[in-house]
Order: structure tokens, then sequence, then C-alpha cells
């Protein structure tokens, strides 16, 4: 691939749609009819799309989930999850339909994140943001940058406990996976060496640059994660105890703490824009992205209540470390490993998409190509510098997820569909719904924040309520 297709092919096209072909821009509300993408005749089919959309989707942040329920209570926590999911999803479709407004508005072949924000802010009825609105496409990058790299973070430390535990096990492992014996551990390397040892696997697989070669190691990490969660769903429908002295809801004091870990969870609005601008039928996304997100909502309402159940108070951070210490429950943990490993790529894709053509655009073109293979290393590194450095990385990713996550899933797009519609006219009904979801994000953010805060500045327990993200 020459460096001129690498850059006209890989980077034009980074997020949101084509604009209508033909006729003139709708006035108003984009409706499906009026939307009419050619496509690309390379992209994504629907079923690849759908793949993507529920990998990048689920990830650690789903292990955590039955600690969450807790920290809300067995009735109190799936409903939250619920609400949160049908929220989470509407913000996308706003993000969606305000790129395909302004892709027609402008006749433009794609809007990205940044580009929304930009534009709405200059629909704005404020003077003051429209002459300070390109300030939004910095804000937004900012936020999907953190918030990417930081479920990168999250990733390494995931994976290298994962492969310390079951070494660690491997000589007490046995095939009774009913037995109560506690496994002698045997002295291993520290974890900064599991991560350090990541290094070099994970960037070699992010120097595949494109979303459709990604669609393989995207199914093959879906199927290890599938696998997985059957055999955690086996193991805890096979012995869930009498229920009836779990709080139906817990107390407000630990309910900030499922939010965080919520939120973090289903923040996955980063990826919906440059996927679905990568399909070859982009009409069929809105439909693509209610089933996926339907799927994904249930598994974590499932896994968070079921995991709750089973193992009531004694649940920990991720439901792994309550399984048995024998080789079928082993494996579980690897093969999870095995699909955060590929997922790391899908992470990955949007912040190297920001970051990688401004810096390309800036050398000769016969430089093109090492220059983005030497940022791909280097963003990588950081990750993984990030992940030996902060040994309470959990504790930090959570704070990364309560402020990046509740903005760019909760806060902007209400916000934006408002800077963008109302001087064309908004119900009044639709703007406060607007403004309640936006200002509920706020508070999550500004709880959040400071119980990370808090739990930074207290020791680590033996058992600490870990806030896992994606």
């Amino acid at each position: 691939m020459s460096t001129r297709k690498l850059r006209s092919e890989d980077y034009s096209d980074y997020s949101s749609t084509d604009a209508t072909p033909e006729g003139s821009p709708p006035k108003g509300f984009a409706s499906p009819e009026s939307y009419q993408r050619l496509g690309e005749s390379n992209g994504t089919t629907w079923f690849q799309t759908l793949i993507h959309l529920v990998k990048g989707n689920i990830g650690t942040g789903l292990l955590g989930l039955p600690l969450a329920v807790k920290n809300a209570g067995i009735v109190l926590g799936p409903l939250s999850l619920l609400v949160m999911g049908i929220t989470a999803v509407h913000c996308m479709g706003i993000l969606v339909k305000c790129a395909h407004h302004f892709c027609n508005k402008f006749q433009r072949p794609f809007v990205d994140y940044g580009d929304a924000v930009m534009y709405g802010l200059e629909a704005s009825p404020s003077a003051w943001l429209r002459t300070h609105s390109i300030w939004g496409r910095y804000v937004v990058g900012f936020f999907l940058i953190l918030t990417q790299l930081g479920f990168c973070c999250v990733y390494f430390v995931f994976l290298a406990d994962n492969l310390k535990q079951v070494i660690s096990a491997a000589n007490g492992t046995s095939n009774d996976c009913h037995s109560n014996k506690t496994t002698v551990l045997t002295p291993t390397m520290d974890s900064r060496l599991f991560i350090l040892s990541l290094l070099p696997f994970l960037v070699l697989l992010v120097y595949i640059r494109s979303l459709k070669f990604l669609s393989v190691f995207s199914m093959v990490a879906n199927l290890a994660m599938l696998s997985s969660l059957i055999m955690i769903y086996r193991f805890i429908i096979m012995g869930i105890p009498d229920p009836s002295n779990l709080p139906l809801v817990a107390g407000w004091k630990t309910y900030p703490l499922f939010f965080g870990t919520a939120i973090f969870a289903f923040e996955g609005i980063g990826v919906v824009l440059p996927l679905e601008n990568k399909m070859k039928n982009p009409q069929h996304f809105p439909v693509i992205l209610y089933v996926g997100m339907g799927i994904v909502t249930f598994l974590y309402i499932s896994l968070g209540a079921l995991g709750y159940l089973r193992f009531g108070a004694s649940i920990q951070a991720s439901i792994t470390l309550n399984l048995p210490d024998c080789w079928l429950y082993q494996s579980v943990k690897l093969l999870y490993s095995i699909g955060i490993f590929f997922t790391y790529a899908l992470q990955f894709y949007v912040p190297a998409e920001i970051v990688v053509p401004v810096a390309v655009s800036q050398v000769p073109e016969r430089w093109a190509l090492w220059i983005n293979l030497l940022l791909r290393t280097c963003l990588v590194c950081v990750t993984c510098l990030l992940a030996i450095l902060i040994p309470r990385l959990d504790i930090v990713i959570s704070l990364v997820g309560s402020v990046s996550s509740s903005a760019l899933a909760l806060i902007i797009p209400p916000l934006l569909e408002i800077a963008t519609f109302y001087s064309e006219g908004m119900h009044p009904i639709t703007v406060a719904k607007d403004l309640l979801i936006s200002i509920l994000g706020f508070l999550g953010f500004v709880v959040g924040t400071y119980e990370s805060l808090w739990a930074l500045a207290t020791p680590p327990a033996s058992n600490t309520t870990l806030a896992l993200g994606h």
C-alpha cells in the first residue's frame, strides 16, 4: 500500500458518514429516508460492524459489574444498569443524528465527533460559543484520547494480573472444581515484568490499521470471551443460594461506586462514528446500533445480577477472582485474556486516528509510513509505562472514566443536540430531557471524581472495591 493511498483511505474517513449524494440538504432533523450514503466498496459488512460494536463495548468492565450491583442493591443495581444502558444508546443515537445533519448541511463526506461538536457550537444562539467553536473539537479529541488510552492501560494490567494468577496457581491447580481447598501460590515474577513482556506483542497488533482486517481478530476475541462467559454463567447459575439476605437497595454512600463502574463500562461512544463510516451500507447502522447495544446491556445486567446473587457479600472486583482454582476455570481467565488482548487494537484505533494523521501530514510522503508506525509504537509504550509506574492503576483509570466517560457518553451529546437544533425549533420536552441527561452526567462526573480521589488518598484494603473499566 502506498503512503498516498494510506492517507486518503485510512485517515480521511475517520468518522461518521458520507453526505447525501444528490438533492439538497434536508432542513431540521435528518431522517433515515433523506440519508442516502453510497458507502465504501471495500467497507465492512453489517455483521463485521456488529462484531466490532459488541467487541468495543465489552471488556474488563463486564467482570466488575457484579461488585457494582452489590454497591447499588440487588434490585436497584439491575434497574439502574437498564436505565444507564437506554440512556447511553440514546446519546449514541443523538451523536449519529447530529453527524448526519451536518453532513447534509455542509455536503461533507463525513463528520467525526469533534467536527459535530464544533459545528454544533457554530449553530448555537450564543455569539461567544460561535466564536470559540474550534474548542469543541479540541475538548472532544482530548477526552477521546484520554478515555481510549485509559482503557488500553487497564488492559495491560488486566492481562498481566490474570497471567500471573494462572502461573502462580499452576502447581496447585487440579481437575476438581468443587473442592474448597485453598491453592498454595508459587512465587513468580512481579506483575510489572508481565506488563513489560506484553509490550512487543501489542505493538505488533496495533500495526494493523484497517478495521476490515481487524474484524478477523475481533471475531477471535468475541469467540474467546463468549466461551469464557458461558463457563462463568454455567458456574454461577448452578449454585445460587437463597438471596433473601441480600439488600434490595444498598446504602447511598456506595452508589457512586456503582455509577463510576457502570458508566465506564457503557462508554463506547468513541467507536460509533468510525464504525458507521467504514460500512458498505451505513444506512443500516441504526438497527445495528440498537441490536448490538441491546446484546451488551443484556450481558451487563444478567452477569451483574447473577454474579452478585451467586457470591453475595464476598464478590470481588472481578468475578473471575471468585472462581475455583481448577483447570476449567483457570482457562476462563486465559480465554478472557485472549479476548482482551485483541480488544486492545480496537480501543487503540480511535486515539491513533486522531493523533497519527496530524503528525503524518507534517512530514514528506516518503516518511509517512515510518512516522505512522513510530507514533503507534510510542502510544503503546505510553500506556505500558503508565501501567508500570502507577501502583493503583485501577483507581486512576476509574478517575479517568468518571471524568471522560461521563463527558463523552452523557454530558456532551444532549448539549450537542440542543446547540444543533435549538435555532430550528425544538420541543420544550426534548430540551428538558437533554438538560436532565447532561445534569445527571455532570453529577456523576463530580461524585465519581471525588470518590476516586478519596480512594487514591486511602491505603488500599485487601478486598478493595475496585471499579474496573472497559
